[in-house]
């Protein structure tokens, strides 16, 4: 029987990166996506089961009826502002989901995991890189309830000594695949480069900046973007490493370059050239001033490499995108 990969929040944003990534390298792929933020029409390899991750007769179906080599983990909320007001249901979606598929992946001896985390585990406070030993706190229930999944891998993959998994800390993703097929497509639009692509493009009146009186360079917040597609290399870059090597890591996906709200404004001004309306807004709940990546241990583990590493093919990428989606 061939092996599969099945993707779980395929036909998501990042999910469906990585979902073409894996088709254009020949790999047999199997997602699992409910709909509720994704899009077939994202979904550009692979077989698509739409259902839910909380249906257990479902997952004994996939894992029975497929050869499951690896779980990539990508389901869950993501909008930190939201995880604020309603705790419980990223708790629900985030977390008690996850061990539910762990549990359905312990029946079915499921060997190999790859988890789509986030930066929000560290916190606030940092004034430099952050390295993945770096002490983890987690201000916003997003964040906590990401990281009480990568506990649990951890204590898994100590008690069972055959299971493996891969952890990807993400900092800010953004862009859309350079060859316009895919983009961000979800009716939730909280990203900024996202936001100021629609501002550009006239379909937001004006751009909230959130926050001007940071202690940062300009009093606005300092991300770490990271091009989507150089993530989901970094999905098979540790698809390989897993299956080759079974051993366990957490992993930090960035540049290690930081970046102001303000200069992503700016840059997509000029990329658009469109002057744009940009209003300060108050600070948004759970957002941390700063927050940069050092990502020389995914660099060295998995010779992993970044193409798009430009601030500029970040912003165009996304702004083509959306254009592409105004004509459709």
């Amino acid at each position: 029987m061939e092996k599969n990969i099945l993707v779980v929040g395929g036909a998501g944003y990042i999910g469906s990166h990585v979902v073409k990534l894996l088709g254009e390298n020949d790999y047999n792929i199997l997602i699992l996506d409910n709909l509720s933020t994704g899009n077939k029409e994202a979904i550009t390899y692979g077989e698509l089961i739409v259902g839910e991750l909380a249906d257990g007769n479902l997952l004994d179906k996939i894992f029975t009826d497929y050869n499951i080599e690896a779980v990539m983990h990508f389901a869950g909320s993501i909008v930190v502002p939201e995880s604020v007001e309603k705790p419980l249901e990223y708790y629900e979606n985030n977390t008690a989901n996850a061990l539910f598929l762990l549990q359905k992946c312990r029946e079915h001896n499921i060997l190999n995991f790859i988890f789509s985390s986030t930066a929000a585990v560290y916190g606030e406070g940092l004034s430099r890189e952050v390295k993945e030993d770096d002490p983890v706190n987690p201000i916003n229930p997003y964040g906590r309830s990401k990281l009480m999944v990568e506990w649990m891998l951890e204590d898994l993959s100590n008690a069972w000594n055959d299971f493996n998994y891969i952890t990807l800390r993400y900092f800010n993703v953004a862009g859309a695949d350079p060859d316009g097929k895919i983009g961000q497509s979800s009716p939730i639009c909280t990203h900024l480069i996202k936001r100021a692509a629609l501002t550009a493009l006239g379909e937001i009146d004006e751009l909230q900046i959130f926050g001007t009186d940071y202690d940062t360079s300009d009093g606005t917040c300092i991300r770490d973007y990271i091009h989507v597609t150089d993530l989901a290399q970094a999905h098979l870059d540790a698809l390989a490493y897993l299956v080759k090597e079974n051993k366990s890591h957490v992993l930090n996906c960035g540049y290690g370059v930081g970046h102001s709200v303000k200069e992503v404004v700016a840059t997509m001004k000029e990329v658009s050239g469109v002057d744009f309306k940009s209003t300060p807004a108050a600070r948004r709940a759970g957002d941390p001033p700063f927050l940069m990546s050092n990502p020389e241990k995914i660099k060295n583990l998995l010779s992993w490499g970044p193409k798009y590493d430009s601030l500029k093919f970040m912003v165009e990428s996304a702004l083509n995108w959306e254009k592409h989606l105004q004509q459709r």
